[in-house]
This record gives structure tokens, sequence and C-alpha cells, in this order.
């Protein structure tokens, strides 16, 4: 029986952390930067489905009085799409997740439109995705449908899936 394992992985955007940071405080050389990155990027990212960049946040946003949405809202959506994705697979072996999809589930549980297809194939030429990428921009666009509770996957939830692929 294969192992199924879910895992979460942060790393600096450099090697003293502060590239891309609004107050300009990187001072790495961009050879500097490329040999960091190149440490990380590749076939061990290609197999990691969610890639997002997180920015420093500045105190005013902090201080904000506008709340974001709360822990207990999104735990909520979180448990819904969680039943959704028990009650879609239910009939299949091994399957209790959209992670654990393969080829046929994919095709099964995963229909796109043809402007879907279109922009899925755009992003795959333009970005020079894998064979892997495809799967798991299917898998995270099935996953964001079922946290909007929504049966179909539409073009923005692959245009968010593919947003979290990483741009190396």
């Amino acid at each position: 029986m294969a192992l199924r394992v879910s895992d979460g992985k942060a790393t600096k955007p450099c090697p003293c952390g502060f590239f891309g940071d609004p107050a300009g405080r990187c001072h790495c050389s961009p050879a500097e930067i490329q040999r960091y990155v190149s440490k990380i990027f590749g076939p061990l990212l290609d197999r990691i489905d969610i890639h997002i960049e997180v920015p420093a946040v500045k105190f005013k946003e902090l201080a904000a009085s506008e709340s974001a949405e709360s822990s207990y809202k999104i735990r909520e959506r979180v448990s819904a799409a969680r039943k959704i994705q028990t009650e879609r697979f239910s009939k299949e072996k091994k399957i209790f997740a959209n992670a654990h999809m393969q080829t046929r589930q994919l095709k099964k549980y995963c229909s796109i439109t043809s402007a879907g297809q279109e922009l899925l194939r755009a992003a795959m030429s333009r970005l020079g995705l894998s064979a892997r990428a495809y799967d798991r921009i299917l898998k995270v666009a099935r996953t964001i449908a079922d946290l909007e509770g929504v049966p179909d996957i539409k073009e923005s939830h692959l245009s968010e899936a593919i947003q979290s692929w990483p741009k190396n």
C-alpha cells in the first residue's frame, strides 16, 4: 500500500530572505539568488501541489480594524469540502481526497469546458509545465471548486490553481 503524506514546506525567496521585499532590503546578487533557487526548484517542486508566495505584512495592515475570514469560517469550508470529497469517492478504492486521484478519476471528476482546456493549454505551453503539473493543477482546481461548494470546475478555479504553481 502506498504511503499518503500531507506535508507543508516553507522557504525564503533568496539567501537573505528579503528578495521582493517592498522596502528593498535584499542585497543578494542575481547570481546568488539563481544558485539558491536552483537548489530548490526542479523535480522536488514538481511534486508539491500548491506554491504560494507570502510577502511581508506591514504593521498598518496587521493593525487594521477590517477582519479577514475567520479561522472558524475557513474550518467550516474545509470540512464541507472534505465531506464533498468523501461522498464523491465513496465508491472508489483507496481514493479519499482530490489529491489521491489518478488519471481515471481525473477524467471522471475533473471535466472542464473548452475555454478551460484552452486556458490550461496556454498555461502549459507558456510556463513549460509537465504532465505531472497538469494533473496537479486539475486536482487543485477541483479542490478550489469544492471549497466554494460548486459542482463544476470553472475557468476561475483553473486560473487560481495555475497561479499556485511556481514561477521558476
